[in-house]
């Protein structure tokens, strides 16, 4: 992993977070569904800031930083449904709220940045 990128290092940091908060959900309270949505969604994150990296032009680029975003949006929301329904107390779900809400917020600012450098 290159080292310096920020967003690659959270993204892979939350990924592994992700994973092990599935591993949580199905051994020990035995959910399988939301917590299949919240890993793809999780992990998926990280994987389209890697292909970012390897994009082939600026807007392969923007592209994969499009969808790492939506993801995170997307794990927000499984994360929020998993508390609102007892699966993940309020405490465990912040954490992991609080690093997708930051990833957002990276992802959302290197988009806008994107855009207006390319007008």
């Amino acid at each position: 992993m290159k080292t310096g990128n920020v967003v690659q290092q959270k993204s892979f940091a939350f990924a592994i977070r992700i994973v092990k908060a599935y591993k949580y959900l199905t051994l020990k309270k035995k959910e399988f569904v939301l917590s299949k949505q919240l890993l793809r969604s999780g992990t998926s994150i990280g994987a389209n800031i890697e292909e970012s990296l390897g994009g082939q032009s600026g807007k392969d680029f923007l592209s994969k930083i499009s969808i790492s975003y939506k993801e995170a949006g997307e794990t927000i929301y499984w994360l929020k449904l998993l508390e609102a329904t007892d699966f993940l107390s309020k405490e465990e779900s912040q954490s992991l709220l609080g690093d997708a809400e930051e990833l957002c917020r990276i992802l959302g600012k290197i988009q806008v940045t994107l855009k207006a450098n390319k007008s």
